[in-house]
């Protein structure tokens, strides 16, 4: 079993593994960015209902 791999193989390898990892950590950020506006959200949701505001009503 040959166990070397040519030039051509492993730079052609390396360029599509690059392009997939940086695809992931694309997701990973676009969905990181989500969680953070989720949980300020509820952060602030939290902290109305503690000081007695109302979270789903206007105020008059």
């Amino acid at each position: 079993m040959d166990t070397q791999a040519k030039q051509t193989d492993t730079e052609c390898r390396d360029h599509e593994m690059d392009e997939e990892l940086a695809d992931v950590l694309t997701a990973i950020s676009v969905v990181s960015k989500r969680l953070a506006r989720k949980l300020t959200t509820l952060s602030r949701q939290d902290k109305e209902t503690t000081e007695g505001g109302k979270t789903d009503e206007q105020d008059e």
